[in-house]
């Protein structure tokens, strides 16, 4: 009897174990963003830098070219946002490759750049049994790129995109979007490609978390260097898109809403669509719902453990 109790409590701590290790793995990707574009996509990234549920391998930077705020390198202002940011939150060990500058200029020609051949070096080094999730807050270009230089990647990729608007209802399409408009040869390559895995946060879908200026204050005034970072950027950039609200006192934060979902899968509701009509058809998932509420609350919870960390003045 005392044999036969010993094998089930060696059987229920192994299998709290395995359990427990399950829920602790972190989830490995790199984010590849337009981070100088617009607001939402600094907030993204300081919630993914140290996150628990996150192993961070990278972030790249991406192209904006259709903004009408564009430079001629608008990959180099995204690059030089990242790189304050990854300062700011003392984590300068994360590498930074840079992206290409330019869409691509047919479906069958990659821009390469270091952010490309950083994917695939990375996608190549994961597990058998680990998949490299690749984020893409911005254009598809880099992502795109990765795929077109090195087609070996594909089965040891995930790709999450933040772009374009969808009807659940009548699954039907809207590429007139930013994201989607900055690069629609790479953003088509990805739809079009048979096997490749991919999850889409639309716009219709993350337009729906939004942070106002009141409870951003709240959280960040007179509380070090990477809040005044953020707030600075909030109160300077100008919302080229829209004459509402010209006071800037509500933000949609629409790529916070891709990193929580990655974060907390159970806040979200995700279902299979067929692509859009024009595109190769195949199944694809799409971010259908997500609990807003929830994804603020956790937002300014891993913040605060970020603002502890941070207390060094702007350079």
């Amino acid at each position: 009897m005392k044999k036969k109790l010993g094998l089930i409590i060696t059987f229920v701590l192994f299998s709290m174990g395995c359990f427990n290790q399950k829920q602790s793995k972190k989830l490995p990707l790199i984010i590849d963003a337009d981070t100088a574009n617009e607001v939402d996509d600094l907030f993204a990234l300081v919630r993914a830098v140290g996150a628990a549920e996150f192993d961070l391998l990278g972030i790249s930077s991406a192209q904006f070219h259709i903004s009408p705020l564009a430079t001629d390198s608008t990959v180099k202002e995204s690059q030089k946002i990242n790189e304050d940011i990854v300062r700011l939150l003392k984590r300068k060990d994360i590498p930074l490759p840079l992206g290409s500058n330019d869409p691509l200029k047919s479906k069958k020609t990659p821009q390469p750049s270091e952010a490309a051949r950083f994917m695939i070096e990375k996608a190549h080094e994961m597990p058998k049994d680990e998949k490299l999730n690749l984020v893409i807050l911005g254009s598809c270009t880099n992502v795109a790129s990765a795929i077109l230089l090195d087609s070996t990647i594909v089965p040891k990729i995930r790709v999450h995109y933040l772009g374009f608007w969808h009807n659940p209802k009548s699954n039907t399409y809207d590429k007139k979007e930013f994201n989607s408009g900055n690069d629609t040869l790479a953003v088509n390559y990805l739809l079009d490609y048979p096997n490749l895995d991919l999850s889409v946060m639309t716009a219709t879908t993350s337009q729906y978390l939004v942070f106002e200026k009141k409870k951003v204050d709240k959280e960040l005034k007179a509380k070090g260097a990477l809040a005044e970072y953020l707030t600075n950027r909030w109160e300077t950039y100008n919302r080229w898109w829209t004459a509402d609200d010209p006071l800037k006192e509500r933000w949609i934060m629409w790529d916070v809403a891709i990193i929580e979902a990655l974060a907390h899968p159970e806040w979200v509701t995700k279902e299979e669509f067929f692509t859009p009509t024009e595109n190769r058809q195949r199944k694809i998932k799409i971010y259908t719902d997500i609990d807003t509420e929830k994804m603020e609350a956790d937002y300014w919870a891993h913040l605060e453990t970020q603002l502890k960390i941070t207390s060094e003045v702007i350079n």
